[in-house]
């Protein structure tokens, strides 16, 4: 199991850099965006290269980041119920999803985007706007995000099967701790501006 470990340390660690670095595109995005919707206001002069970077990049960064998002505990969860669960069938509900439903989703993905990708590559498929950018650097997002993400699943069933047995702290208890560090200072905010206007 410490081998095991020791590979999901290292996915995350490979997942969190990537994750940070690409995050910055978001920044870059709304620059470009910025830029043409001046250029378009004052000069009235557009460009469908720019606009259709603006969505790549976007797709880079929610891509690609996912499993920067999964590994965080980012991804979207029904929390309302979750919480209330006790933390032995929360960990059964996680190890779960991740191996038949997260898995089996990326492999599905992975395994029909690779044609998809190739097509397009082949054909040197191009954008149908005037003065766009090719199209198959944009499908290969899908495969490459794909892939990391499967391979982040990996770690997390890894993780949680560690956390199960005892060889890691829970995550969901520390999650469960700064949520109710969170109420706590919510309400004691909360008596602080009723004092105040009494």
């Amino acid at each position: 199991m410490q081998t095991l470990l020791k590979l999901s340390r290292g996915i995350d660690s490979f997942t969190t850099v990537i994750g940070r670095w690409l995050s910055w595109l978001i920044l870059l995005a709304v620059i470009i965006s910025s830029v043409n919707a001046t250029v378009r206001k004052i000069f009235d002069v557009s460009s469908n290269a720019y606009l259709e970077l603006q969505w790549v990049l976007f797709g880079v960064v929610f891509l690609l980041c996912s499993p920067w998002a999964l590994l965080n505990g980012d991804h979207i969860k029904i929390d309302i119920i979750n919480h209330h669960l006790p933390l032995k069938v929360r960990s059964w509900i996680d190890l779960i999803g991740h191996v038949f439903f997260l898995v089996p989703f990326c492999v599905v993905l992975l395994w029909t985007s690779i044609p998809f990708f190739l097509v397009s590559y082949h054909q040197n498929e191009q954008s149908f706007s005037a003065g766009g950018l090719p199209q198959w650097p944009a499908k290969s997002l899908v495969v490459i995000a794909s892939a990391l993400l499967l391979v982040q699943a990996i770690s997390e069933i890894i993780k949680r099967i560690a956390v199960m047995r005892g060889l890691l702290p829970d995550p969901n208890k520390l999650a469960l701790s700064s949520h109710e560090q969170a109420a706590a200072e919510a309400e004691r905010l909360a008596e602080a501006i009723s004092s105040e206007t009494h």
